[in-house]
């Protein structure tokens, strides 16, 4: 019985890994295309690199995913008929959209707090809760509460019982995690620059703003960007904040 308890576990573990893996690479998708071709922010229709690392990874959607996953299945505990009713499955995507709002928050918060880097920026937005969260994200979140909810997730249980069969998966799984490890140690590395840089100045840096003015700049010298490394350009990084100053601090 133990053993069988370890198997489980282990299972249930590399289901989420999986899961994060997959929520993160299709987060990272989504972004791509939203601000190529819906965001406000970028007029000129160019491609940029979504979120704070350097590969097609965001973690946020990762752990979005395992919440999605997990609260989907939560009117089904003790239900035995198996029969959701509106009731149930409405309050169901109603909390889907609270807690992909709540992590959000929480991811916000994090950066601003420990790093002084504001990795997106809502303060135009109309009621919105320090720019991190707003309600109209809030509501689009719900939205994608309820097509996950309605059309994705019979998919994505179909995907988690395919990797239940072929654990031998794991090893790309496994790559995944190894690449990401290596992102996180360049990134971290970078922000702990500019984290160094904002308390220096006692300042909060928009991210995007940084990785927006870095490319205007390449772009006047008729360079290459570098679009999985858009904070590296033939200036330091100190330097680029410290003349841009203005344009890429919060606002108090």
């Amino acid at each position: 019985m133990r053993a069988e308890i370890t198997d489980k576990a282990e299972l249930i573990f590399l289901i989420l890994t999986f899961l994060f893996m997959v929520g993160s690479m299709t987060g990272w998708v989504i972004e791509l295309f939203f601000r190529r071709f819906i965001s406000t922010k970028n007029p000129e229709r160019k491609w940029i690199n979504p979120g704070f690392l350097t590969g097609p990874c965001l973690p946020l959607y990762g752990f979005g995913l395992i919440a999605l996953f997990i609260m989907s299945l939560l009117p089904y505990v003790g239900n035995n008929s198996g029969v959701n009713t509106p009731g149930r499955i409405a309050v169901t995507i109603l909390s889907m959209g609270v807690m992909m709002t709540l992590i959000e928050y929480i991811a916000g918060l994090i950066f601003i707090k420990g790093m002084k880097i504001k990795l997106w920026d809502y303060s135009d937005e109309p009621l919105n809760l320090q720019g991190i969260i707003c309600i109209r994200f809030s509501v689009i979140w719900t939205v994608l509460g309820a097509v996950y909810y309605f059309l994705i997730q019979p998919h994505v249980i179909d995907l988690v019982k395919w990797f239940g069969d072929n654990i031998a998966f794991t090893f790309v799984v496994g790559m995944f995690y190894g690449v990401l490890v290596i992102d996180l140690f360049y990134s971290f590395n970078v922000s702990s620059r500019i984290h160094e840089f904002a308390v220096e100045n006692d300042v909060v840096i928009k991210y995007e703003a940084l990785k927006q003015e870095i490319r205007t700049d390449t772009d006047k010298l008729k360079k290459d960007w570098r679009f999985l490394l858009p904070l590296n350009s033939d200036q330091s990084l100190g330097e680029t904040m410290k003349e841009r100053l203005e344009k890429i601090k919060v606002k108090n």
